[in-house]
């Protein structure tokens, strides 16, 4: 999987094209695009809601990335392997490119879903998220599409009711186990990061006896960096 194409299912890989760069873009791939705006994202436009669509509180951005397990990924390299699919303002939006995304369940490898509010990269180094922290559910196979799901759908619809503080989701599949985690911001506010727990198990549904945990992205940093032996750096 070498471009953000490969996240999304193959019957409609030109519809969301979001790079200008690619100037041999079939004519009728083109037209698509066109209809399809205004999900069509340029750094020269905003992202707004169509006629007649229903405004989310927030814009959001879809990313993918994946890498190959046991490779060393600096924080430089990292970044340049998170590809953006693309941003969307309104519910309508949303369901487009949702509706063409492969679901987690069907990734192969070492693959991440993200999904942040719109000028978050979703890295603990960004501004949002370096005071931050995130909650970590490991599921066992065959449930992360159904969970991602629920996940995102809380989210966008505003079910935590914590203010600006959430920044993102991550759906993380593995080898063994899948992981999501929602990202907030102030990893110091414990009634905030008490209520996204509690909307967790009430929105996924989740049994009693399930363990979850929160970690600072600062200890995500330090952990990391005892792993690779670095000093100064980022990374996953």
């Amino acid at each position: 999987m070498n471009n953000k194409f490969d996240a999304l299912k193959d019957d409609d890989s030109g519809d969301h094209d979001q790079n200008e760069e690619n100037s041999t873009q079939k004519d009728g791939e083109k037209e698509k695009n066109d209809r399809d705006k205004p999900q069509s994202i340029s750094k020269r436009k905003a992202v707004v809601p169509g006629p007649a669509e229903h405004p989310l509180q927030y814009n959001y951005t879809f990313w993918y990335s994946r890498r190959t397990p046991g490779r060393p990924t600096s924080s430089q390299s990292y970044e340049q392997n998170i590809k953006q699919i693309g941003t969307f303002a309104s519910v309508e939006q949303f369901w487009r490119f949702y509706s063409h995304m492969v679901r987690p369940g069907d990734l192969t490898g070492h693959s991440d879903f993200h999904l942040f509010k719109e000028g978050i990269k979703p890295m603990w180094e960004d501004d949002a998220n370096k005071n931050g922290g995130k909650w970590i559910i490991r599921l066992r196979k065959g449930l992360a599409s159904r969970c991602w799901e629920n996940l995102i759908l809380a989210m966008l619809g505003e079910q935590f009711m914590v203010g600006e503080e959430i920044c993102g989701a991550v759906v993380s599949v593995r080898f063994q186990e899948d992981i999501i985690s929602i990202w907030n911001k102030t990893a110091s506010d414990q009634a905030t990061t008490a209520r996204i727990r509690d909307t967790l198990r009430r929105v996924l549904n989740l049994p009693p006896n399930t363990i979850m945990e929160y970690k600072t992205h600062t200890d995500s940093i330090k952990a990391w960096e005892e792993f690779h032996g670095l000093v100064n750096s980022g990374g996953r």
